[in-house]
Order: structure tokens, then C-alpha cells, then sequence
């Protein structure tokens, strides 16, 4: 073998040496800018993202699709309402640069013609691509809770962990964790009428929670004004992001924590 290929094997297996096999390409949760819980501003809306995703090589923030909506905040029929186009800019807390809209439910419902009632009502997920610049500086762990540690789904009375981060509670902390229980689950599976101990507010839209276990249970989708006063709606993820695969985003996957789930009181 020449000096020159010598030389070459030598690069390369140092290279290897300073990359340690498995080593996170997570920033460290106590200071990733980026992570679930931030505030994504979407034309002007404000709301919570939820979870990390990567697909094609690429990292995402979970929004709701209804953060891009184009309507009133009574338009939530993902098959009719209106929603602003992908590629939208997407201003995220902590990022260097916008992110994209990537995918958005509504959009992909209307442009299919879905026509299933629990599926037009509460598929809420939309992705939002973030600059290479920036996936460096995120993490995927729930803050205050930990995890998510996989997808799951809950039953009536489970409990269940969030983390808010309306604008609305001006910088408060202390106010976005919240636990509380299942109240129902739709007949179809596709959402959780629930109670927190302080309930969702405005600018929480689409923010997560996790079951029992700290799996990715779903996403608020709605604060709802009855029947159950105060309760909030949260879409199934599990089956949001199989709705996804199916539509353009075959190899879509949540990111687990790097931080393990906690549980306890949200204070």
C-alpha cells in the first residue's frame, strides 16, 4: 500500500476515533434551545409544538395543524377548514432561522377527500421542518416530566402529564407542567376528552402529553366550552403519525427523550 493510501486510513480511522459510537446528536436537555414546549409562531398564531420527529433525514416540530389555520377559532373540521399553504415560515423559540411547514393534516384530509367524522375532527398534526443550523441545538425530552419513552394510548381515568407554554402566563414556569386525568376516549380512538389540574389556555394549542408510562400519548386540539367546561380534547398521536406515513412521510418517527420520564406533581 503507497505512503499516500497509508495516509489516508490513518484520517480516516481518527476521524472514527473522534466520533464515539452511539453518541447523541442531541443537544443536552438543561440547555437545547429547541425542544418540545417552545413557542412556534405561524403567521401570527401562537401555539405550543409538541414533539420531535425526524423523517428522510431531516428533524421536525410537531405543531397543530390548526395553527395554521386560516379561520376562526370555531373552524376546527380539519376536511373543511381552511389552512395557510406548506412552506409557510414558521418562527420557533430558540432557532437560529424559521422553520418550514412541511405537512399539515388539514391539508392532506382535503386534498384526499377524507370523509371519516373522527378523523376530520381530530387529526391535528402538523410538521414543522427544521434549518440544519438548528438540529444541533435541540433536544427531545418533555421538559419537567421527561421523555416521551415511545408512543402509547390511555383508557378512562389514566393520568396523564403536559407542558404548556402559552404566552398568556407571561413567563411563569412554574404554571406549564400540568397532570390530570382521562375523562373519555372517542369511540374511534382518535382523541381524549381530559381534565389537567389547570387547564389548557390559549397559545397552548398543540402542545403534548404523555400517559402513565410517559409515551407520547397526543396533542391539544382543543379547549372545549361543553359538554365538559374547561376540559381539553388531545388528539391520538399514534395515529396521527400513521396518517402521516400513509400520506408522504413513510418513515416518520417520534424521538424518544434523552431525559427519563419523571411522573409526579407538576410542582
Amino acid at each position: 500500500m503507497s505512503r499516500h493510501a497509508l495516509a489516508g486510513v490513518a484520517a480516516i480511522f481518527a476521524l472514527a476515533l473522534a466520533v464515539p459510537a452511539g453518541a447523541s446528536a442531541w443537544a443536552p436537555a438543561a440547555s437545547a434551545p429547541v425542544h418540545p414546549g417552545v413557542q412556534v409562531f405561524t403567521d401570527g398564531a401562537k401555539c405550543t409544538a409538541n414533539f420531535v420527529f425526524t423523517s428522510g433525514g431531516a428533524t421536525y416540530l410537531g405543531q397543530a395543524a390548526h395553527c395554521s389555520g386560516t379561520g376562526s377559532s370555531t373552524d376546527t373540521d380539519g376536511c373543511t377548514s381552511a389552512s395557510l399553504p406548506l412552506n409557510t415560515p414558521v418562527t420557533v423559540t430558540g432557532a437560529s432561522k424559521p422553520g418550514a411547514l412541511a405537512y399539515n393534516s388539514w391539508l392532506i384530509m382535503q386534498a384526499g377527500g377524507e370523509a371519516d367524522e373522527e378523523t376530520c375532527a381530530y387529526n391535528d398534526l402538523a410538521l414543522i421542518k427544521l434549518d440544519p443550523a438548528d438540529v444541533a441545538k435541540t433536544n427531545p425530552s418533555i421538559p419537567k416530566w421527561g421523555g416521551p419513552t415511545g408512543v402509547g394510548t390511555a383508557a378512562a381515568l389514566d393520568d396523564i402529564y403536559s407542558y404548556g407554554n402559552s404566552e398568556l402566563r407571561q413567563g411563569i414556569t412554574q404554571l406549564s407542567p400540568k397532570r390530570g386525568k382521562v375523562v373519555e376516549v372517542s369511540p374511534g380512538g382518535w382523541s381524549y376528552t381530559l381534565y389537567t389540574l389547570t387547564p389548557g389556555i390559549p397559545g397552548d394549542s398543540g402542545s403534548a402529553f404523555l400517559n402513565a408510562d410517559g409515551q407520547a400519548l397526543g396533542i391539544l386540539s382543543t379547549v372545549a366550552l361543553a359538554p365538559l367546561v374547561a376540559s381539553n380534547g388531545v388528539g391520538d398521536i399514534g395515529k396521527e403519525i400513521a396518517y402521516a406515513r400513509a400520506h408522504g412521510f413513510p418513515d416518520l418517527a417520534l424521538v424518544d427523550g434523552t431525559e427519563p420520564f419523571k411522573g409526579g406533581l407538576p410542582f
